[in-house]
């Protein structure tokens, strides 16, 4: 118990220490918001990467993906990496930072409004942001109940006070830089402690090989004809995993708070660096995660069940750390605590800086609300959103409300079915209309309103298939990249603005001849 009290202690300390160390950077809004639009490759990736993967990966995702489909949910954490990352950082990095730096745009809702023209765009972006982000934040302190009462024997009540008081302090004090620099230091912890895990997880149950020749022998229920479907390439339910996999992955190009980190990144090197850093994080941290739960169903006799005899997903991976030695299981609280307090404050900072720049600010008007008084007003809602989503957090688990990955799948899929394809064609397409932004807006919101009422009301919502979360994400994200070029074709856009806008990618730069030939 000392050395678990003393783990925390300490990474308690670095965490207050860094916000200190920061508190210069952000003693203004661009500062406190975007670290000045200057931050290195090191501190963009492993701030990506962290705000990624939280506890839900951890123990909601990997525990139920994992006890579903076996060995084959390890394709998520690969989707996640070359999809969710390599190529996002391609795909949306360099124009991300151009085009937004461009615009003088701050947020992605800010994004909206001055890429279409539209005051009405942007309040409705920061509506649907403030509205999904609570959910998506008060799920992550759900993954940590079960660990600290594991480790601890402590009511959940003060295990969430403590991580939103501490993360609280060091995104008031540091703003954006504490974020990046708690987020390096968090990612090394859980880059060394998911391969510790996993290392000593294997070595309980004899070893690679012997675990996956017990896996081999457990039954499908989903697929009872499919021999060893737990080990097989693509497990028991191919089409189900494809919706998870496309979900977490591609859903991380319209998520404001991951889109956000590109906006701060410093230079073209940072961003060339920063795709292989991100990259290689996911595969190890996500890749793991979703590895790991693949040998839930040799805890079956040790894990929880509900009153109808199914999983309480939640329960599968503390359950498979339950019997690890003292310090392994400090290493794990260390770990998950550090995935779920990058992920807070990569939300919470992005909640308020979107809910003053975008509707309070422009409400109370540059004269009257100075650059000091934003400064203060983001740093208040930063506290605000800590504090709504610990009551949430703390109300759901005294409810007995225990399935963590339904939340954030919801919230995902809103926010990735609004944003993913008016953010993507308005980056490459002149061509994309403010209507067909409007049009992608009520999609992806109506897709996943309709899939929360379906669930409330125990109807089936569109077909089987769609009922979930996970793959109504999908529907609204995929729905969107539909409908914005084509209500794009049928309405009118400014275009001598729109030109403007896009000369940003056509000013002439300098570079070494080993990135170009003299001859180009």
């Amino acid at each position: 118990m000392f050395l678990k009290i003393l783990l925390l202690v300490l990474f308690f300390a670095v965490m207050a220490g860094v916000g200190v160390y920061c508190r210069k950077s952000a003693s203004n809004v661009q500062g406190f918001v975007l670290g000045g639009r200057n931050v290195g490759s090191w501190l963009t990736a492993f701030a990506f990467g962290t705000s990624y993967f939280s506890a839900v990966i951890f123990v909601g995702y990997a525990g139920q993906f994992g006890w579903k489909y076996g060995l084959s949910a390890t394709w998520i954490g690969i989707g996640n990496a070359l999809i969710g990352s390599l190529l996002a950082w391609r795909i949306l990095g360099r124009r991300t930072r151009l085009m937004s730096h461009h615009l003088e745009s701050a947020t992605m809702p800010d994004f909206f409004g001055k890429r279409f023209g539209s005051s009405a765009l942007k309040v409705a972006a920061s509506v649907i942001v403030f509205i999904f982000l609570i959910p998506y934040t008060a799920s992550l302190y759900n993954g940590l109940s079960r660990l600290f009462s594991m480790a601890f024997s402590v009511d959940y009540v003060w295990c969430v006070l403590g991580m939103a008081l501490l993360t609280g302090i060091y995104v008031w004090v540091g703003g954006y830089m504490a974020t990046a620099v708690n987020d390096f230091i968090q990612g090394l912890i859980m880059l060394g402690g998911i391969c510790a895990v996993i290392a000593v997880v294997l070595s309980g149950n004899g070893g690679f090989s012997a675990a996956l020749q017990t896996l081999s022998h457990i039954p499908s229920e989903a697929a009872p004809e499919l021999g060893g479907a737990f080990v097989s390439f693509f497990g028991p339910q191919p089409l189900y995993l494809l919706g998870v996999v496309l979900l977490t992955s591609l859903g991380t190009w319209g998520l404001p708070q991951m889109v956000g980190k590109f906006y701060a990144i410093r230079s073209e090197a940072a961003i060339r660096k920063g795709t292989f850093i991100s990259t290689l994080f996911a595969i190890i941290v996500a890749g793991g995660c979703y590895f790991l739960g693949g040998f839930g169903r040799l805890y079956a006799g040790s894990i929880e069940y509900t009153a109808a005899g199914t999983p309480v997903y939640d329960s599968i991976v503390p359950s498979m750390l339950s019997s690890l030695p003292d310090l392994m299981i400090g290493v794990v609280i260390i770990l998950v605590l550090s995935a779920s307090m990058s992920t807070l404050s990569s939300l919470v900072l992005t909640s308020g800086s979107t809910l003053t720049l975008d509707i309070i600010a422009p409400a109370m008007g540059k004269k009257t609300f100075s650059d000091r008084s934003q400064l203060l007003c983001i740093r208040l809602l930063v506290l605000f959103f800590i504090a709504v989503s610990s009551v949430i957090a703390i109300v759901q688990a005294k409810s007995s409300v225990t399935f963590i990955a339904q939340l954030m799948g919801i919230s995902w899929g809103a926010l990735a079915g609004a944003f993913l394809a008016p953010f993507l064609y308005g980056l490459y397409w002149k061509r994309a209309s403010a209507a067909s932004v409007w049009a992608s807006f009520i999609a992806g919101v109506g897709v996943m309103c309709g899939c929360m009422y379906c669930t409330f009301t125990g109807k089936v919502f569109i077909s089987p298939y769609f009922t979930s979360p996970i793959n109504a994400g999908v529907l609204a994200m995929l729905l969107g990249l539909v409908v914005v070029p084509v209500v794009s074709l049928f309405t009118k856009v400014d275009k001598p603005a729109v030109d403007k806008m896009f000369s940003c990618y056509e000013s002439t730069v300098t570079v070494p001849a080993s990135t170009s030939l003299t001859e180009d």
